[in-house]
């Protein structure tokens, strides 16, 4: 790949949004609209990349200030040559420039690389598309042996020139040094009063460069968004292709119009996925896993032969091999299940590390707890963490018995084989195969009366 300089445009204040928030960060797939674009762009390797900011700038910075990018800032909105215009003083001389677009997030890395592969000193790359539709967008001229001569905007174009279907779809390639020659040549006369960068391809023509056109693989990847209807068919566009490309590594999904997916998601094979399920981040999934519906997963690796039952939430945790997990249980950050375990429904772990084999079946919460080999933790069961100030260990040895309706107050011990009857407070160590009764003394009061509905006052 030729040495490289991206030039994105995010200066648009995105009117048709109706939003506080500039319209770059607005959402799809989990991630802001420019998020998408930036990372495809980082997935090529290091280059410069310059982010043309306006409406909201302050906003948009503070949101990739993180990342190795510089800023420039548009702050009049004269149009795209206007914008690039402000990126050129930044550019490397030595660099192909490519222009992309903050609003169009869904293009390919490798679309990308292919528009830088065909610039030279007498080349420059053109991103085009054939649309049934051409609407609005800018008109492909092409003059004798198909060479592209010109863009013409919808606004300023004839009758013969709309009924061109090849558009432009903004994005560009071309030297730098082309670039700063050139930019100065744009003027503003058209319908708009805008400096239109499209006038580049004729300024390029005029002096001998010639213009080679790529197309996208799909029409997704050029989709520009202006309003939130937009904004929601390329989110379904998106999730669509995300779906085909998991049923076709071996995944089946009861319907793919209810699947999505918000970051990265791996997955080994028959696997099956119910509706209204919601991946986000980084998840990993093995092989023969089934997963109901409603269920949300982040950041997490789920083992083989995995069952996750209806409702359940499981956010940054490791399941093992063969668990079964919910109905409507709730898997917190730092929880580690080894394989054969069971957490059922109404559970809620955090932090938590649960040996092989072990069961947290009804109704409890477990935080800041290691759990040994098949432990079992009955129905209402609470480890008592949280001291009002800091955080304290629960740890139950193998083959722990902890019976329904205890509370177990850290820091605390149950060794080996160690026994929790129903209903006790245990604070303190519980020796190897001994049973702790923690529970108040039963009192029977004689002749106790119910208390009775009192009257309406008057």
């Amino acid at each position: 790949m030729n040495k490289a300089n991206f030039v994105i445009l995010a200066a648009g204040k995105g009117t048709r949004m109706r939003s506080a928030m500039p319209k770059v960060l607005h959402k799809l797939a989990g991630r802001s609209m420019l998020g998408h674009v930036v990372d495809a762009v980082d997935s090529l390797g290091k280059a410069k990349k310059i982010i043309v900011t306006g409406h909201g700038a302050e906003q948009v910075e503070a949101a990739f200030q993180n990342n190795t990018t510089q800023f420039v800032q548009q702050a009049e909105q004269l149009g795209t040559g206007h914008a690039v215009q402000q990126a050129e003083p930044t550019l490397d001389d030595d660099a192909t420039v490519i222009v992309l677009y903050g609003d169009v997030p869904l293009i390919r890395a490798k679309t990308i690389e292919k528009i830088l592969d065909v610039v030279s000193s007498t080349t420059m790359g053109l991103l085009t598309i054939h649309l049934d539709d051409p609407q609005g967008y800018g008109r492909i001229v092409r003059g004798s042996g198909g060479v592209i001569e010109a863009i013409v905007e919808q606004k300023d174009a004839t009758s013969d020139e709309l009924s061109i279907t090849e558009v432009n779809t903004g994005v560009m390639s071309l030297k730098a040094e082309h670039l700063r020659a050139w930019l100065p040549k744009i003027t503003n006369n058209n319908a708009q009063g805008e400096y239109y960068l499209t006038d580049l391809i004729a300024i390029a023509r005029k002096h001998g460069v010639e213009i080679i056109s790529i197309n996208p693989e799909s029409a997704t990847e050029v989709e520009g968004v202006n309003n939130r209807v937009q904004l929601s068919q390329l989110e379904r566009a998106h999730q669509k292709q995300l779906a085909e490309a998991l049923m076709v590594s071996g995944t089946s999904l009861a319907d793919p119009e209810r699947f999505d997916q918000r970051g990265e998601l791996i997955a080994g094979t028959d696997n099956f996925i119910d509706v209204n399920c919601v991946f986000v981040g980084k998840v990993s999934i093995g092989s023969g896993v089934t997963i109901g519906p409603n269920c949300h997963i982040t950041d997490s690796v789920i083992g083989d032969g995995v069952q996750i039952l209806p409702n359940t939430i499981i956010e940054s945790s490791v399941v093992g091999d063969r668990a079964v997990i919910g109905p409507f249980a709730r898997l917190r950050p730092g929880t580690e299940l080894a394989s054969d375990t069971k957490i059922g429904n109404f559970v809620e772990t955090k932090k938590a590390l649960v040996g092989k084999g072990s069961k947290i079946n009804h109704l409890s919460y477990v935080g800041d707890a290691e759990l040994g080999e098949e432990v079992n933790i009955g129905a209402g069961t609470i480890t008592c963490n949280y001291d009002g100030v800091n955080k304290h260990k629960t740890s139950l040895a193998d083959k722990v018995f902890i019976g329904s309706n205890s509370t177990l107050v850290a820091p605390i011990n149950v060794d080996k084989g160690g026994f929790v009857a129903a209903g006790s407070t245990v604070t303190s160590k519980v020796p190897k195969d001994s049973l702790a009764v923690g529970r108040a003394k039963q009192r029977n009061i004689d002749g106790w009366k119910r208390p009775t509905k009192k009257g309406k006052e008057d």
